[in-house]
């Protein structure tokens, strides 16, 4: 397995000492750390560069806050054989301003130069509607001797100082535990965060990496409009939280020759890491890659005939639909078990003897008053299955020609960059939207979030990496061919427990938590993925039965998230653990819980991401603004204390407990805090009220 795991702690201690070296090929010459020569910034961030070309960051303009860190050989070079090459003399510094996709700004160019020859060009370009996230891009040129042979590149290598109080993190990496992207940053931590695959179907995710501690925090990534296999480490060290963008690209330069960075970012924010995702995602829409706008049926409430498990019969799912229409929910989607394997897609004769049938099966769905969407999980094939056996060219194949497993379901991936593989896809979403009758598609599998590299010699890749910078194209397609045959087709996607790749965001309109472990996972993801694909996204908590207690419709209602259920009836479920039984008891939670989603709908409000620090703020909070009110969600197991309610306007507010409909009092904004007791979570809803003060 590539871990991509360029700088260790030891690398990082050695980078963060009091000189600069250049070794090896390129000669040896040591500089001092120097007072700052350049200075360059906006309102929000100033960088100062040493006479090394060492930099630190320091919040704030013209450098007037504290250094957040100190000057560390950010932007670096590593030789064959491990020499870090990170001296080079300060040459020069111009500026020009800039104006682009990304509108007005400054660009600053800062020069350097090795003791034998190489030459470093930094690009940081800060832009009015990005204040504190300058685009980075670094480019090092050898000008003399000998060729030089590189192994490696690192840029935005800063380590945020310690103050005490501890650090956060964000991470957009992909793991097979299925940890949480959100973590504490504790002494010995060390994530390496590979952006390629961590597991044979885990891999892919965000190219962000973030740290931060209760004032401030920093952030790195890159802004390339294709998935890359590079690492974003987080490593906590005595002098505090560090994080970098690194590539292992081998590459051989001669005189004249040079090695370009991809375009990345430097960023600097308040609270948690929701401000660094946001202007991610706007910088990316400027780039063209920008989620679609969620149709109406993206919103409503889900059932999901999953409680029933593979061996679900027909007759049991129709079974439900009166129960499922009766509770408010809208959507009945038909999970895995329909068909004979992954990859030929046929009938299970058990369940649907012909075409015929499954078009009556959708047909009784709509009858019923619901909306119907089918589990799918593409790029999968079976053994056995008569796709692998007719052509194995679709395989997706590593350099010894050996095929990549998919855990899950002993599946072999597909090559989503091989021109069959897509037109194979494409012909199943036209049968399953146009001929079939589904409205919605229920894309799943943690192998749809990444693929290796592509060595098949029948697909004449004309690199490897073209199936992973490919796969976002692949998804384009599934969405595009399913939006021809229906407008206002959902196209949910489910990488089950994988942290989203972003760039496969722009080809979906409904995305779930994942198969969340933990209530804690269904907030998080939902914070993440309403940063990444905007305020109002249609972020689902997934099955309610999988967060805390089986039962935590809390947790969904008040980030915004569309709320989602397998529950089965009058009958109990299968599968593993099976208890999803409605009975009296759970159906009146159900019913309470459905019938405030569905008068709330605060998925379509705008998420009001940062107003609360997700780490260091207690109790846990969050808020949403819909249609001039203001909705907050506490969290914690126990809590009896003041909450802060953030984000009001200058006017009086009446306060409700919306869920209980206990009256809380009137307040007056702009801020306001009020004693709260509760268990495990108080929603709260603020009314403005007429004529201005309480």
């Amino acid at each position: 397995m590539i871990t991509g795991h360029l700088v260790n702690r030891r690398g990082l201690l050695a980078l963060g000492g009091g000189t600069i070296l250049a070794t090896g090929a390129l000669g040896a010459g040591r500089v001092w750390a120097a007072p700052a020569v350049v200075r360059v910034g906006d309102g929000a961030l100033t960088i100062e560069f040493d006479s090394a070309l060492k930099s630190r960051l320091i919040s704030g303009p013209e450098g007037q806050g504290a250094p957040l860190t100190d000057f560390d050989a950010s932007e670096t070079v590593t030789l064959e054989g491990g020499q870090v090459v990170d001296s080079f003399f300060f040459t020069g510094h111009s500026q020009q301003p800039v104006s682009d996709r990304h509108g007005q700004g400054v660009r600053h160019t800062v020069r350097g130069a090795s003791a034998d020859g190489l030459e470093k060009t930094v690009n940081l370009t800060f832009y009015d509607r990005y204040p504190g996230f300058p685009l980075l891009n670094v480019t090092w040129r050898h000008t003399r001797g000998e060729p030089v042979a590189i192994e490696s590149w690192r840029v935005g290598g800063h380590t945020l100082k310690s103050s005490g109080a501890g650090f956060w993190s964000w991470s957009g990496s992909t793991h097979a535990d299925r940890r949480d992207w959100v973590q504490p940053v504790g002494e010995g931590f060390e994530q390496p965060n590979f952006m390629g695959m961590n597991a044979s179907d885990y891999g892919s995710g965000t190219p962000v990496a973030d740290v931060w501690r209760p004032d401030i925090g920093i952030a790195v990534g890159h802004v390339e409009l294709t998935p890359k296999l590079i690492s974003l480490p987080i490593i906590a060290s005595p002098a505090g939280a560090s994080v970098a963008l690194q590539e292992a690209r081998a590459v051989t330069l001669a005189a004249g020759d040079s090695l370009s960075s991809l375009d990345a970012f430097v960023a600097v924010h308040r609270r948690d890491y929701y401000a660094t995702l946001d202007a991610y995602r706007r910088v990316m829409a400027d780039r063209g890659l920008a989620a679609p706008k969620a149709p109406e049926g993206s919103y409503e409430a889900i059932w999901c005939a999953w409680g029933y498990d593979r061996n679900f019969t027909v007759a049991e799912v129709e079974g439900t639909y009166a129960k499922v229409k009766e509770l408010g929910f809208k959507w009945a989607v038909l999970d895995d078990g329909w068909q004979t394997n992954e990859g030929d897609w046929a009938l299970d004769p058990r369940k649907f003897r012909t075409e015929a049938e499954m078009v009556s099966f959708v047909t009784a769905i709509r009858a019923a008053g619901l909306k119907p969407k089918l589990w799918l999980a593409p790029l999968a094939v079976d053994p056995g299955s008569d796709l692998l056996h007719d052509h194995t060219d679709m395989l997706l194949l590593d350099e010894n020609g050996a095929v990549q497993d998919v855990t899950w379901w002993n599946a072999f991936y597909l090559c989503p960059a091989y021109q069959p593989t897509r037109d194979y896809t494409r012909n199943l979403i036209r049968k399953i939207i146009g001929e079939w009758g589904y409205e919605g598609l229920k894309l799943d599998g943690q192998h749809m979030n990444g693929v290796a590299p592509c060595h098949n010699p029948a697909h004449n890749h004309a690199r490897p990496e073209e199936s992973v910078e490919k796969l976002q194209d692949f998804w384009k397609m599934v969405y595009d061919t399913a939006r021809e045959a229906n407008p206002e087709a959902v196209v949910e996607f489910c990488p089950c427990g994988t942290s989203y790749a972003f760039h496969n965001l722009p080809y979906t309109n409904q995305v779930p938590s994942s198969d969340p472990l933990s209530s804690w996972q269904v907030r998080l993801k939902g914070k993440s993925l309403k940063a990444l694909m905007g305020r109002d996204a249609a972020y689902a908590g997934d099955h309610v039965e999988l967060s805390d207690g089986g039962n935590d419709f809390a947790s969904s209602v008040g980030i915004g998230a569309v709320i989602s259920t397998k529950f089965t009836w009058p009958n109990e479920g299968r599968g593993k653990d099976a208890n999803f039984r409605l009975t009296p008891e759970r159906e009146a939670v159900w019913r309470k819980w459905a019938d405030l989603y569905n008068a709330k709908m605060l998925p379509k409000g705008q998420y009001l991401g940062e107003l609360y620090d997700i780490g260091f703020d207690k109790p846990e909070a969050h808020a949403i603004e819909k249609d001039g009110r203001l909705y907050y969600a506490f969290y914690a197991p126990q809590w009896d204390g003041p909450v802060e309610l953030r984000g009001l306007g200058a006017g009086g507010y009446r306060l409700t407990d919306y869920v209980n409909g206990v009256d809380l009092g009137a307040v007056t904004g702009p801020m306001a805090r009020i004693p709260a007791r509760f268990e495990k979570s108080l929603l709260i809803e603020a009314i403005p009220v007429q004529g201005g003060r309480a």
